[in-house]
């Protein structure tokens, strides 16, 4: 049987620490991992793998020569593995490709697979091998309804230890029977799928956050009795200073002696209480900081959107539209007008993204005014993206990253970062639009990579911004949320649907 155990775990990059006293023992079945992005899942699954070393702590891995398979977020190329999956005839590959709706055929156009279709052939290769661990990280990004489906019924025939990172909740309670939750630099173990572990450690969280006020209101009374004690204390020494003062030649001694005996003794019991009550306030001082309040980042998102002087920013006619020598679409004729609000649906290879790629080549604007936000960017581009916004003049650079913490990120982490995660990137290039005077904003799955709050925040921002919206997403209730037209792909033809 395969474990993977970890024992004060940490990693920090260079002088960064992202991750810090992690214990895990994992065992076979399916265990969810989940956390904001920038977190360190991603991380997580790289020091599981072995690819990077903890900077303290260690991983045991058992056996010592476990099988051990990783599916990335992104599925570029035809791997080795892909191509031998395709090229079984046996039992188990046949199973596979009727359970993942593979045809291989359709390998031999490789380059115009939809990012759907190429992450079905990755796990159906992953599955094929057999491997004692597998690791999937965001696997039903890109996939259709029909798609995931079919995804979930084949990874429940896998009987080995896995960790999946996804921010899919149907996937994790569907899947998972343990969730493993990124926060604060540590990780938490909940004997629980998704849904119901995020219960419980909400519900501790209120408490949690019940109990930092209850101790903050102590505090502050604290503070005022012991405001009160320095004035009574300051109040007695002024009084003993002035009866000294004004002391005649007709008071005996023994009065006056008394008199400052009784004050002398009034100010030593009131600083003795002030004592007191600054011992106390010490106390419950640290008490509140064992009991910071657990708050989330990210807030509403302000939207510096414009509407285009003309009536559209792109039309398209064309008889057809190929991708590769394969026609996916045709005839169409659609036009995107300045203040339309458009959801672009069909399943995984109708022809989404050939359709956006055709309007984007067709703009009656400048490029400039129209954000292009894709399913996916490679590493060097997300890094690309960082060094722009730190390239933005202030103001502009303010407003920039003022989206990007409204969409949940520490902004001051980021540009200290040296690479972003995909969430990451994925908001920094979604604040580009909304921190700025676009005209117009096509967006290609962008919930893509992104933690539940900021899908809720964005799809509220996107409703209000007053430009041109052409989204694709297989979320339905974003796509309710944010668009008011919808067309749809389907066997070839494009339509369009009205909201009710």
């Amino acid at each position: 049987m395969a474990t993977i155990l970890c024992r004060d775990l940490a990693f920090s990059f260079g002088d960064l620490p992202l991750l810090s006293g992690v214990d895990l023992h994992l065992v076979p079945g399916w265990t969810g991992l989940v956390g904001a992005n920038g977190a360190g899942k991603t991380t997580l699954l790289r020091l599981l793998t072995g690819e990077l070393e903890p900077t303290a702590g260690s991983i045991q891995r058992e056996p010592g020569d476990l099988s051990l398979t990783t599916c990335p977020q992104s599925v570029e190329a035809c791997t080795p593995e892909i191509a031998r999956f395709a090229a079984r005839d046996d039992g188990a590959a046949r199973r596979l490709l009727g359970e993942l709706a593979l045809d291989p055929a359709g390998l031999a156009r490789w380059a115009s697979l939809s990012p759907g279709e190429r992450k079905r052939w990755q796990i159906g290769a992953a599955l094929l091998d057999e491997p004692e661990v597998l690791l999937l990280d965001e696997p039903t990004n890109h996939l259709d309804h029909a798609g995931r489906k079919l995804l979930v019924g084949a990874l429940r025939g896998f009987h080995g230890l896995g960790v999946v990172v996804s921010h899919d909740r149907a996937l994790l309670d569907t899947l998972t029977e343990q969730t493993l939750r990124v926060a604060g630099g540590g990780v938490q173990t909940w004997d629980l799928p998704y849904s119901r572990a995020r219960r419980a450690w909400e519900a501790e969280r209120a408490e949690h956050n019940a109990a930092h006020a209850a101790l903050q209101s102590q505090h502050r009374r604290i503070e005022g009795r012991l405001d009160d004690q320095r004035r009574a204390l300051a109040g007695a020494t002024a009084n003993r200073s002035r009866r000294v003062r004004s002391k005649g030649k007709h008071d005996s001694d023994s009065r006056t002696l008394g008199a400052a005996t009784l004050a002398e003794w009034s100010e030593k019991s009131l600083g003795r209480g002030a004592s007191v009550l600054r011992r106390a306030l010490d106390r419950s001082a640290s008490a509140l900081a064992d009991h910071a309040y657990e708050g989330e980042l990210g807030g509403p998102i302000a939207v510096a959107g414009e509407r285009a002087p003309s009536a559209y920013l792109a039309a398209l006619d064309v008889p057809e539209l190929r991708a590769g020598d394969r026609r996916v679409l045709g005839p169409v004729q659609v036009a995107l007008a300045r203040d339309a609000h458009v959801r672009l649906a069909g399943p995984n290879g109708a022809g989404k993204t050939t359709l956006i790629r055709a309007l984007l080549a067709r703009l009656r604007c400048p490029p400039a005014r129209v954000l292009y936000v894709p399913q996916d960017m490679s590493e060097q581009e997300a890094v690309a993206h960082l060094d722009a916004v730190r390239a933005l003049p202030p103001d502009e650079r303010g407003k920039v990253l003022a989206v990007v913490a409204a969409l949940g990120v520490d902004p001051g982490a980021l540009l200290r970062s040296r690479r972003p995660s995909p969430g990451e990137a994925r908001k920094l290039l979604l604040a580009f639009g909304l921190g700025r005077p676009v005209w117009g904003l096509v967006l290609d799955e962008p919930t893509n990579h992104l933690d539940l709050p900021a899908v809720e925040r964005l799809e509220a921002a996107l409703a209000e911004f007053p430009g041109a919206l052409l989204v694709v997403s297989h979320d339905d209730a974003f796509a309710r949320a944010c668009t008011r037209v919808t067309w749809r792909i389907d066997q070839g033809e494009l339509r369009e649907e009205t909201a009710d």
